[in-house]
């Protein structure tokens, strides 16, 4: 299950040139989601498809309901020193820490970021979902530099891929 964080009357965080985090999201969100609609291994779904509310419950109970094996939620960060930068994952359940540190492992690599770690937080859809959940904020919109990079088409495929291939990666070591 994919989660393009906010949307509709959520706007989520204001960047540094004024773009708004839900369009952000959604932008990057049908990335990975047409990436891994290519990935024969996976069923890839979506809580959102275009700029409307999902109430916070909501979105995790759609992965629930599927039994979905992940929840992905993509988000961009904010910070009030527009200076501060970088990539963190969060996770709540331990079962989903592996997951969130393979994704992660590859977003802090694509991105170019500054790596601010894996981090267990309680979260409202992390601590709602059943199963692996994890929370990306990819990087800090209210960041001039980030921003700049996170609304690129070049950075936002080199992004997508690398969740998908985190995603992958935590899977395929699994099976075997």
């Amino acid at each position: 299950m994919i989660d393009a964080g906010h949307g509709g009357k959520d706007p989520g965080a204001e960047g540094a040139s004024g773009n708004l985090e839900r369009a952000y999201t959604l932008a990057l969100s049908t990335k990975v989601y047409d990436l891994l609609q290519q990935e024969p291994m996976f069923e890839a779904h979506r809580t959102r498809t275009d700029n409307s509310s999902v109430k916070l419950e909501d979105r995790a109970q759609i992965a629930n309901d599927l039994d979905a094996d992940a929840f992905v939620s993509i988000h961009g960060n904010t910070y009030s020193d527009p200076d501060v930068s970088g990539t963190e994952t969060y996770y709540y359940a331990d079962e989903s820490f592996l997951f969130a540190s393979e994704v992660h492992e590859q977003l802090a690599e694509a991105t170019g970021f500054k790596d601010r770690g894996v981090k267990k937080e309680g979260l409202g859809v992390l601590k709602l979902s059943n199963n692996l959940a994890i929370l990306l904020e990819l990087g800090f919109l209210t960041n001039p530099s980030n921003e700049t990079n996170m609304l690129s088409e070049m950075h936002q495929n080199r992004t997508a891929q690398a969740i998908v291939k985190g995603i992958k990666k935590y899977f395929v070591d699994r099976e075997g």
